[in-house]
């Protein structure tokens, strides 16, 4: 079954990059997730909801570097979620820079229902989230 996928268009801000002017490892993560939310938000959602009822930890991320990004490079980052499970999402991430593949990488999530004073609890994806993300509007 088919599920949603986004594109984001990004450019390397100064702070991001080292003093040989390449953007820090620990970027890309970050470039992963907000593509990630931005996928939500054209589904019509938010992975953070503002009464704090549901929470989508990570608990897997992997990330591999083919080449550097540079100050003020403009970027892609395509976002595909390849598994919905009951509880888990897993995305696909591919950064590029025109036809350059920049990095590839996966990010896995589990849907929680946060308790105040305890740890999260693990809990099956809504059934409207899930149809969203399938691109059931």
């Amino acid at each position: 079954m088919p599920y949603l996928e986004h594109r984001l268009t990004r450019r390397v801000l100064f702070y991001e990059t080292d003093l040989a002017g390449i953007v820090h490892f620990s970027c890309y993560l970050r470039y992963m997730e907000e593509a990630e939310h931005a996928l939500w938000r054209a589904a019509g959602l938010t992975i953070a909801p503002p009464d704090h009822s549901i929470g989508f930890p990570r608990v897997s991320v992997t990330c591999e570097y083919a080449a550097p990004l540079y100050f003020e490079d403009e970027f892609e980052v395509h976002v595909r979620i390849d598994k919905l499970g009951p509880r888990t999402i897993h995305y696909a991430h591919v950064l590029t820079r025109g036809t350059t593949k920049v990095a590839t990488g996966t990010i896995i999530t589990a849907c929680v229902i946060p308790a105040p004073g305890q740890r999260p609890r693990a809990s099956e994806i809504p059934p409207a989230i899930v149809a969203r993300l399938r691109g059931d509007n």
